[in-house]
């Protein structure tokens, strides 16, 4: 088995596949935001000299008007800031007539096809290495798109920044911690420093190759979440039911108690049990619960998630502990069918991503 999974394609892959096919890239990158503006700071869009696009800085309403103001990149044009807002005509003009504004950062990537590029194509290089190895990084660039620095969680709390301002470490360290972008004004107000934090991919650890899974590895796919099925039954886990999974890699039939462990599951991972067996899903919880994972949810009636617990606590795990497992998993949406049940988990998975107010576990 080899190690956690990425997504299909992240954008720096998107970016590097494109350098690497000889392109001119251009990145746009949403560094500041007002009102009911409909993409946060951090948003990306990566476009190629051969018109190929990926990710968005809106809801659709100026990326026509960004991709036309990449083209000047490409042909030479130094980097840019976009600013949209409906206070201005040129708002109005693109579609942004939403009640918010942003300002959009562009930057070509240096590489041999465009040497007058400013963002380094090694840093996204290492960027991609780190996210390949689930380890986060924050890209620190100064708002004039003419200076990056990648730099490690370790590297920050240990004040291992010479080339850093005190002030835009502890930033890009608080903004790395709660996973959103950040600016730094200068002294007369203008941004001059953009941290932006490159987490791991967001996955899904699905136990047990069920029906319900088939529906939420493909939800989770269309909804930026690494799918990863895991069940060592093997007339289940088979490509035919999970159409895009790889076997070994993303349909893994093995133990899932010995995958976790494998997969150290992290910040950035949801966990759901859907085999209905506790010989496999006690196992895969008392994992789950010794990890970070930002997500634990269980499938089973009221019945069976009460004797789950109590089985759990003689195990040695605490009454607040295992208020961490979501069950009966998902939403209660009056969900009937696998497909309704999908829908409602991962509902519940971005309610907890997302601090929601249906986030909250049930109490026992």
């Amino acid at each position: 088995m080899t190690s956690s999974p990425l997504p299909a394609r992240t954008l720096i892959d998107h970016a590097l596949h494109w350098c690497d096919a000889g392109d001119k890239v251009v990145i746009a990158t949403v560094t500041g935001t007002w009102g009911s503006s409909p993409r946060p700071a951090g948003s990306v869009m990566v476009m190629s000299e051969s018109g190929r696009i990926e990710g968005s800085v809106s809801g659709g309403c100026v990326e026509t008007d960004v991709i036309t103001a990449a083209q000047e990149l490409m042909n030479g044009a130094p980097p840019r800031i976009i600013s949209y807002g409906v206070s201005s005509e040129r708002a109005w003009e693109v579609g942004l007539a939403c009640g918010g504004k942003l300002e959009v950062l562009l930057e070509a990537v240096k590489n041999a096809a465009c040497p007058w590029g400013t963002l380094p194509e090694a840093i996204l290089r290492t960027a991609q290495t780190a996210q390949s190895r689930r380890e986060s990084v924050v890209l620190i660039r100064t708002m004039d798109g003419l200076h990056h620095t990648l730099l490690t969680e370790e590297q920050l709390a240990g004040g291992d920044t010479p080339d850093i301002p005190v002030p835009v470490s502890r930033l890009a360290l608080q903004s790395l911690k709660e996973g959103r972008s950040k600016a730094l004004e200068s002294e007369n107000k203008t941004p001059a420093w953009f941290v932006q934090p490159l987490p791991p991919p967001l996955r899904l650890l699905i136990v047990g190759a069920v029906h319900i899974a088939q529906h939420l590895a493909l939800l989770a796919r269309m909804s930026g979440l690494a799918p990863v099925v895991i069940d060592p039954r093997t007339p289940l886990a088979t490509e035919e039911r999970f159409p895009g999974l790889i076997p070994g890699t993303t349909l893994i039939t093995e133990w899932p108690d010995e995958v976790l462990h494998k997969l150290k599951p992290d910040s950035m991972t949801a966990i759901v049990t859907l085999t209905h067996d506790a010989k496999l899903d006690d196992p895969t919880l008392e994992v789950a619960l010794r990890s970070s994972a930002f997500y634990i949810g269980a499938l089973g009636s009221r019945k069976t998630q009460a004797s789950r617990i109590k089985r759990l606590h003689e195990a040695g795990f605490s009454k607040h502990s295992l208020k961490r497992i979501h069950g009966p998993v998902g939403l209660a949406i009056g969900a009937t069918g696998a497909e309704e049940i999908a829908i409602s988990i991962l509902a519940e998975i971005i309610a907890v991503r997302r601090n929601a107010s249906l986030a909250e576990a049930p109490g026992w």
